[in-house]
Protein backbone atom coordinates (compact mmCIF):
# COMPACT_ATOMS: atom_id res chain seq x y z
CA UNK A 1 0.00 0.00 0.00
CA UNK A 2 1.51 3.82 -0.62
CA UNK A 3 2.12 5.51 2.06
CA UNK A 4 -1.02 8.07 1.31
CA UNK A 5 -3.35 5.08 1.13
CA UNK A 6 -1.99 4.26 4.81
CA UNK A 7 -2.35 7.59 5.63
CA UNK A 8 -5.79 7.82 4.90
CA UNK A 9 -6.49 4.36 6.65
CA UNK A 10 -4.63 5.62 9.76
CA UNK A 11 -6.60 9.14 9.43
CA UNK A 12 -9.91 7.35 8.80
CA UNK A 13 -9.35 5.95 12.53
CA UNK A 14 -8.37 2.38 12.41
CA UNK A 15 -5.06 1.65 14.43
CA UNK A 16 -4.88 -2.09 14.55
CA UNK A 17 -3.66 -1.91 10.80
CA UNK A 18 -0.07 -1.96 11.78
CA UNK A 19 -0.55 -5.68 13.43
CA UNK A 20 -2.72 -6.77 10.63
CA UNK A 21 -1.59 -9.24 7.47
CA UNK A 22 -2.18 -8.21 3.85
CA UNK A 23 -5.49 -10.21 3.88
CA UNK A 24 -6.66 -8.56 7.39
CA UNK A 25 -5.94 -5.16 6.36
CA UNK A 26 -8.23 -5.26 3.19
CA UNK A 27 -10.82 -6.39 4.88
CA UNK A 28 -9.97 -3.84 7.71
CA UNK A 29 -10.38 -1.32 5.03
CA UNK A 30 -13.43 -2.53 3.71
CA UNK A 31 -15.13 -2.75 6.81
CA UNK A 32 -13.86 0.93 7.91
CA UNK A 33 -15.16 2.24 4.63
CA UNK A 34 -18.70 0.52 5.01
CA UNK A 35 -18.81 1.77 8.83
CA UNK A 36 -18.42 5.44 7.37
CA UNK A 37 -20.78 4.82 4.89
CA UNK A 38 -23.43 3.87 7.22
CA UNK A 39 -22.24 7.13 9.36
CA UNK A 40 -22.60 9.04 6.49
CA UNK A 41 -26.08 7.71 5.96
CA UNK A 42 -27.20 8.80 9.51
CA UNK A 43 -25.62 12.24 8.54
CA UNK A 44 -27.76 12.69 5.81
CA UNK A 45 -30.89 11.71 7.46
CA UNK A 46 -29.99 14.13 10.73
CA UNK A 47 -29.70 16.64 8.01
CA UNK A 48 -25.86 16.50 9.71
CA UNK A 49 -24.01 18.09 6.27
CA UNK A 50 -20.46 18.90 7.52
CA UNK A 51 -20.31 15.26 9.50
CA UNK A 52 -21.98 13.62 6.17
CA UNK A 53 -18.98 15.42 4.16
CA UNK A 54 -16.47 14.26 6.47
CA UNK A 55 -17.73 10.43 6.29
CA UNK A 56 -17.66 10.39 2.60
CA UNK A 57 -14.19 12.18 2.34
CA UNK A 58 -13.10 9.68 4.24
CA UNK A 59 -14.78 6.80 2.78
CA UNK A 60 -13.00 7.68 -0.28
CA UNK A 61 -9.97 7.89 0.76
CA UNK A 62 -10.51 4.55 2.02
CA UNK A 63 -11.50 3.07 -1.56
CA UNK A 64 -8.81 5.10 -3.05
CA UNK A 65 -6.60 3.39 -0.97
CA UNK A 66 -7.86 -0.33 -1.59
CA UNK A 67 -7.61 0.84 -5.24
CA UNK A 68 -4.00 2.49 -5.01
CA UNK A 69 -3.38 -1.55 -3.05
CA UNK A 70 -4.01 -3.44 -6.56
CA UNK A 71 -1.45 -4.96 -8.38
CA UNK A 72 -2.36 -4.14 -11.78
CA UNK A 73 0.35 -6.95 -13.30
CA UNK A 74 -0.74 -10.06 -10.83
CA UNK A 75 -4.16 -9.31 -10.43
CA UNK A 76 -4.93 -9.17 -13.95
CA UNK A 77 -8.35 -8.76 -15.18
CA UNK A 78 -9.66 -9.07 -11.37
CA UNK A 79 -7.76 -6.06 -10.31
CA UNK A 80 -8.66 -4.17 -13.50
CA UNK A 81 -12.32 -5.07 -12.86
CA UNK A 82 -11.79 -4.18 -9.12
CA UNK A 83 -10.27 -0.65 -10.16
CA UNK A 84 -13.23 -0.15 -11.91
CA UNK A 85 -15.91 -0.49 -9.27
CA UNK A 86 -13.90 1.26 -6.85
CA UNK A 87 -13.52 4.22 -9.89
CA UNK A 88 -17.73 3.71 -9.72
CA UNK A 89 -18.07 4.12 -5.65
CA UNK A 90 -16.02 6.83 -6.19
CA UNK A 91 -17.66 9.14 -8.75
CA UNK A 92 -21.37 7.38 -6.54
CA UNK A 93 -20.01 9.13 -3.38
CA UNK A 94 -19.49 12.43 -4.21
CA UNK A 95 -23.13 12.46 -6.50
CA UNK A 96 -24.84 11.26 -2.93
CA UNK A 97 -22.34 14.09 -1.79
CA UNK A 98 -23.77 16.76 -3.81
CA UNK A 99 -27.75 15.09 -3.88
CA UNK A 100 -27.77 13.84 -0.10
CA UNK A 101 -29.27 10.92 -1.14
CA UNK A 102 -28.91 7.59 0.92
CA UNK A 103 -29.95 5.31 -1.61
CA UNK A 104 -26.58 5.93 -3.37
CA UNK A 105 -25.44 5.11 -0.17
CA UNK A 106 -26.82 1.86 0.28
CA UNK A 107 -26.02 1.06 -2.98
CA UNK A 108 -22.30 1.89 -2.90
CA UNK A 109 -22.29 -0.03 0.18
CA UNK A 110 -24.31 -3.32 -1.38
CA UNK A 111 -21.35 -3.25 -3.81
CA UNK A 112 -18.55 -3.01 -0.98
CA UNK A 113 -20.27 -5.75 0.80
CA UNK A 114 -20.31 -8.12 -1.98
CA UNK A 115 -16.38 -7.96 -2.52
CA UNK A 116 -16.21 -8.09 1.47
CA UNK A 117 -17.59 -11.28 1.10
CA UNK A 118 -16.09 -12.94 -1.81
CA UNK A 119 -12.73 -11.47 0.00
CA UNK A 120 -13.82 -13.31 3.25
CA UNK A 121 -14.40 -16.32 1.60
CA UNK A 122 -11.21 -16.94 -0.03
CA UNK A 123 -9.48 -19.99 1.72
CA UNK A 124 -6.71 -19.40 3.61
CA UNK A 125 -3.82 -21.10 1.03
CA UNK A 126 -5.22 -19.15 -1.61
CA UNK A 127 -4.53 -16.00 0.65
CA UNK A 128 -1.05 -16.86 1.16
CA UNK A 129 0.03 -17.79 -2.34
CA UNK A 130 -2.21 -15.13 -4.01
CA UNK A 131 -3.58 -12.33 -1.99
CA UNK A 132 -0.37 -10.93 -1.67
CA UNK A 133 0.21 -10.57 -5.08
CA UNK A 134 -3.03 -8.79 -6.13
CA UNK A 135 -2.40 -6.67 -3.19
CA UNK A 136 1.56 -6.41 -3.13
CA UNK A 137 1.83 -3.12 -2.38
CA UNK A 138 -0.10 -3.46 1.16
CA UNK A 139 2.61 -6.32 2.29
CA UNK A 140 4.86 -4.56 1.25
CA UNK A 141 3.50 -1.62 3.46
CA UNK A 142 3.37 -3.91 6.23
CA UNK A 143 7.33 -4.67 5.75
CA UNK A 144 8.02 -1.10 6.21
Amino acid sequence: MNKDAMQAYHQAGISSANYANPHQLILMLMDGALERVAKAKGAILQKALAEKGKHLSNTIMIISGLNDCLDMDAGGELSKNLSELYDYMRRRLLQANLDNDPDVLDEVASLLNEIRSAWVAIPRPVQEAHGKNMYRQVAQALAD
